[in-house]
């Protein structure tokens, strides 16, 4: 049950009413975002709520139970603050979001009517949609550890506790904003980049952060192929560093980064082989590992 004001009551007893809807975004670097669909800015608390008259939401889907309350939104990207290098840079990715109505005339008088997280986000050059999902969203994510043959560790990370160098590069030649070649970087095997993450050191996508589809080698270059294109084009002369990828197998652990000790999965796990084994045999039927796959 929402509480309202007195004087917000008041004002929805009239029959003639003023009232907007405002959008609360905040995104995980910290930065705090306003929108609303009215005809001009509102000033809340010291946010700026830019007037966006393009956005347009659908009903919001709500239940008694705890599945997910979630809307959508559409728009135009033209506010400086919400474009489309953003959107791809990920930067929007699980804000947080708080919907208000709003009595624009006077918008001290207001109520929270939503709270949650964006969901999908599709965009192109001149608009976008975003999913709203509600905070039992967070119910729907995995809690705590699943027991499997690779490692569930993040490289680097404090479980990992492997320490790698960023490798630095450039750009030699650009095929489009997915897939560039470099020269050098042939005393590192091919695939040794694969699933390792690229950072943008200068050029259009300075600061762009991707992940690594493929890693190849031809004569005196090498070739990288990202698993989603940039937001800007990728030019000759870029520069950037590259991170080797880990593939979460115990022998790469062990050959590539000399880190068995510390490996996170369970690569001596039985399994379906053990499962479905008869009981009563003392010998593997196939004549192989009583630990198969």
């Amino acid at each position: 049950m929402k509480s309202l004001s007195s004087a917000l009551q008041a004002h929805l007893a009239s029959g003639t009413t003023t009232l907007c809807w405002c959008w609360k975004l905040t995104r995980g670097d910290g930065l705090v975002l306003g929108f609303c669909d009215h005809d001009a800015a509102l000033i809340i608390d010291g946010l700026r709520y830019e007037a966006a008259s393009g956005f347009t939401a659908s009903e919001v889907q709500a239940g008694l139970d705890l599945s997910v309350d979630n809307l959508s939104v559409a728009g135009a990207l033209s506010s400086a603050s919400l474009n489309e290098d953003d959107l791809a840079a990920g930067l929007f990715d699980a804000a947080a979001i708080e919907i208000w109505r709003v009595n624009w005339a006077a918008p001290e008088q207001r109520v929270l009517l939503r709270q949650g997280v964006l969901g999908e986000v599709t965009r192109g050059k001149t608009g976008f949609a975003a999913e709203l999902r509600g905070l039992a969203e967070a119910l729907n994510q995995p809690v705590g550890r699943v027991f499997g043959h690779s490692c569930d560790a993040a490289l680097c990370d404090d479980r990992c506790k492997v320490v790698v160098t960023p490798v630095a590069a450039t750009v030699s030649v650009a095929l489009d904003a997915r897939r560039f070649s470099v020269s050098g970087l042939t005393a590192y095997a091919a695939a040794w980049f694969t699933a390792g993450t690229v950072r943008f050191t200068s050029g259009a996508n300075t600061g762009r952060v991707a992940q690594v589809k493929r890693h190849t080698l031809a004569d005196s270059s090498a070739g990288f192929e990202l698993w989603q294109a940039l937001s800007q084009p990728i030019a000759a002369g870029d520069s950037f560093t590259v991170t080797p990828g880990c593939d979460k197998q115990f022998s790469s652990c062990k050959s590539k980064f000399a880190n068995a000790v510390h490996f996170r999965g369970c690569p001596y796990m039985p399994g379906t082989g053990v499962a479905l084994a008869p009981a009563s045999s003392a010998t593997p039927l196939d004549g192989g590992s009583r630990y198969g796959n």
